[in-house]
């Protein structure tokens, strides 16, 4: 395996809208990156926020997952650049990037020191070869503070790492069941 730099992601990697190395003053970093590429976060966010509606479920099973646990958030229809995540809590959101993975490709997710510094940390399994799609992340706030997210900033770095051989059996080839996710997904067991 090799890791890919800046001018072979540009090459390789299927991300639109593609977004240049450069700094933007004011914003939280995002495009490409020496060996990666720095993929910003959406609009949408489903927040984690147990309310009466609930009915007092107090298990999160991904099995059963319910959307009754969440406020759905749009901050461009609230004229807002941020949501809030609530102090011990987590939100779902998506990325702007849409991502297609090569075959001899595995990307991994990791957030960025911006926020990790402030004890946001960001989730996500790796972009296995071939899968595509907008990404649905998870950020999960450690603090015992509400926390601010800024929506169309980066949130997370994405490593690619080629293979020397294409794989045997890809993630399309699998019909993963978060394959062409359009945005924001909820968990699913098949």
């Amino acid at each position: 395996m090799s890791i890919l730099c800046d001018s072979q992601i540009r090459e390789m990697i299927g991300i639109e809208p593609f977004e240049p190395a450069q700094k933007r003053a004011g914003r939280i970093s995002y495009g490409v990156s020496s060996y990666g590429y720095d993929i910003r976060v959406g609009t949408r966010f489903k927040v984690f926020t147990p309310t009466p509606r609930t009915g007092g479920v107090s298990i999160v099973d991904p099995k059963a997952f319910s959307d009754e646990l969440f406020v759905e958030i749009d901050t461009a229809q609230r004229g807002a650049d941020h949501v809030i995540i609530p102090p011990n809590s987590f939100a779902l959101c998506e990325t702007v990037e849409v991502v297609r993975v090569p075959r001899d490709v595995l990307a991994i997710c990791v957030g960025k020191s911006t926020y990790a510094r402030c004890g946001l940390i960001v989730n996500v399994t790796p972009l296995e070869p071939e899968w595509r799609g907008k990404i649905t992340l998870e950020i999960s706030n450690t603090t015992p503070l509400p926390a601010k997210v800024y929506a169309n900033e980066g949130i997370a770095q994405l490593i690619f790492l080629r293979a020397e051989v294409a794989c045997a059996v890809s993630y399309a080839d699998k019909n993963g069941k978060y394959q062409d996710q359009a945005g924001l997904t909820l968990p699913k067991v098949d």
